[in-house]
């Protein structure tokens, strides 16, 4: 039997400008992403831990490779590069690009191929967002936000949609960033956000403190000392802008999947896991043990939780799959013959 006698395979693409034309509500992604993680809680997913590829030395960035199955209404296995580039924005380019790959987890066929810029962007907003929906205080009002770039920007869309804040900073390095940055936020949200000129008026005594820094090399600028007792703490840059004294302050460390978190060379509490702060021991639970109710959430005010996430290739192919389900719905995308 050759190809030609076989049913023919087909791969579903979806670019960039179909993936914003399909808009996803907020309460679409955040349900895709806390299904997700409640199948990960319950045993329903495969998570391998994530690769990093540095190109050449000296580099400004590197290539993170993500991958993973997801079972229930999703059930694929998928694979995600993103090149995390540090540099870009002096061309005018985002920092980071990525793809998506999602095949059948029976006979091993390619399904899809997605622009995963803007997923990347997404999910890593929608994982704060359902972290802050178990483990932040209900009734917290102040959001501190470092950063400017597009998974900020759904970090704090995605948060005020839970949470309804009365006062929002934002701060990053650059003020042709971070002023823009806010002035977009207050066009979509209704509502004041503020640029602040320094880390410290930004995440003083927030309620919900995320720290999504753009960093070359680690550098402590996020000082424990502002962190105040019943605070959610999310530090998930790529070097490190924590103090080491940060995981002393908390009642609750959660990280998204300690497989991932114990290894490698990146992360805001790489020096945490090194120093043994952060271990098997110290830790609470990983969120998807939360979200499944086999691990508590928050359970007192003044508890101080800290959740540290890096990025579940699950989240990717959830979302992914929620894409793809839109697109055939309203017939965004191309249909291209594999063979």
């Amino acid at each position: 039997m050759t190809n030609s006698d076989l049913p023919p395979v087909y791969i579903t693409y979806l670019n960039r400008f179909d993936i914003e034309t399909l808009a996803l509500t907020d309460a679409e992604i955040l349900a895709a992403i806390e299904e997700s993680l409640a199948m990960q809680g319950r045993g329903e997913t495969v998570i391998e831990p994530r690769m990093h590829i540095e190109p050449r030395a000296g580099a400004d960035g590197h290539f993170n490779v993500l991958r993973g199955w997801i079972g229930g209404g999703v059930d694929a296995a998928g694979v995600k590069v993103v090149g995390d580039f540090v540099d870009n924005y002096r061309q005018g380019r985002p920092s980071e690009y990525g793809v998506l790959t999602l095949f059948d987890p029976r006979m091993g066929a390619p399904r899809a191929i997605l622009d995963a810029s803007g997923i990347t962007d997404m999910r890593t907003g929608a994982m704060t967002a359902v972290g802050a929906k178990y483990l932040a205080r209900q009734d917290a009002k102040v959001l501190g936000n470092i950063g400017a770039r597009g998974s900020s920007y759904w970090n704090v869309r995605l948060l005020d949609h839970l949470f309804d804040f009365e006062e929002i900073r934002v701060h990053s390095r650059r003020p042709e960033s971070r002023n823009p940055f806010a002035e977009r936020l207050s066009r979509d949200l209704g509502k004041t956000v503020v640029a602040t000129e320094d880390w410290e008026s930004c995440l003083k005594d927030a309620d919900i403190i995320v720290e999504a820094s753009r960093l070359s090399a680690p550098e402590p600028l996020f000082k424990t000392e502002w962190v105040k007792p019943g605070a959610f703490v999310v530090p998930y840059g790529t070097m490190s802008a924590v103090e080491i004294t940060l995981t002393d302050v908390m009642d609750k460390l959660v990280v998204d999947d300690w497989g991932q978190c114990k290894g490698g060379k990146f992360g805001a509490l790489r020096a945490h896991v090194e120093a043994g702060k952060l271990s098997e021991e110290t830790l609470h639970a990983e969120m998807g043990q939360v979200v499944a109710g086999s691990r508590p959430g928050r359970e007192r005010p003044d508890e101080t939780i800290l959740f540290w996430h890096r990025g579940l290739s699950l989240s990717d192919m959830a979302l992914g799959h929620a894409m793809l389900k839109k697109a055939e719905r309203v017939g965004l995308g191309q249909r291209l013959r594999f063979c």
